[in-house]
């Protein structure tokens, strides 16, 4: 039993380590692949030793080897939260085929909610791989395709209609692409499950936000965060929830 949660956890510290370098990479840098890790802030190459998942940050005590600023949180936030949503998935599936499938859309999650979170922004080159990814593995898990392309058209057109009538005021080109990567992943039942827990959350946060003097009731909020976030809740625990709310409404 120990042996695959650890090898799981450690898997789950190497992604969160890439995603980050994919994250940071998009914004700036062509090519994701190609050049050793540099500072942000002194643009030195990194040592391999500098670059060992959750260790290097906990050893260099928050600060780059070279000019001593403070690393970036996101960098070992990523790497742990990873390596728990991949525990996560473990718990609930085991080691099976809907496991897999869960670490590969989990990941395109991570990135999707990090970067809209830090940058306001859902990038094509991260939805459309999703997109592409959940509609050729779903079928074999035995979800219908017309259920999956049913959802996507069902959420890809509900934020389509809102940025159609708001004029781009409430929604991104990149929400509705995201609605259409929920509803590949998920299907419309489980999509529309998680476009209204996006919306509940989403509500909670605001309000949160709003008290502590953070937000005000007309700022920007990086809702993909929200609806990526969403989407993993349901990747797991999707029919609990739903079991239970139709528990409530039909006793």
């Amino acid at each position: 039993m120990f042996l695959p949660i650890f090898t799981i956890f450690i898997l789950g510290l190497a992604a969160g380590s890439f995603f980050n370098v994919v994250i940071f990479r998009l914004k700036d840098v062509k090519t994701i692949f190609i050049g050793r890790s540099k500072c942000l802030s002194c643009l030195n190459h990194l040592h391999w030793y500098d670059n060992i998942p959750l260790l290097s940050y906990v050893l260099l005590r928050r600060k780059c080897r070279f000019c001593k600023k403070v690393i970036d949180w996101q960098y070992p936030a990523v790497e742990l939260v990873t390596a728990l949503i991949y525990l996560f998935g473990y718990f609930r599936f085991g080691l099976d085929a809907n496991f897999i499938a869960y670490i590969l859309f989990s990941s395109f999650l991570i990135i999707i909610f990090v970067y809209d979170l830090r940058y306001y922004l859902i990038l094509d080159k991260i939805t459309v791989p999703a997109m592409v990814l959940a509609l050729v593995i779903n079928p074999f898990l035995g979800k219908s395709p017309v259920d999956l392309i049913f959802g996507a058209v069902i959420l890809s057109g509900f934020f389509f209609f809102q940025f159609i009538i708001s004029k781009g005021k409430w929604i991104g080109g990149g929400d509705i692409r995201l609605g259409a990567v929920m509803g590949f992943m998920l299907g419309w039942q489980f999509g529309l499950l998680a476009l209204f827990l996006a919306y509940m959350i989403g509500a909670v946060v605001g309000i949160v936000l709003i008290i502590q003097k953070k937000k005000g009731f007309k700022s920007e909020v990086p809702f993909g965060t929200f609806l990526s976030l969403a989407t993993l809740i349901v990747l797991l625990y999707g029919q609990e929830i739903l079991s239970w709310y139709l528990g409530k409404i039909i006793y």
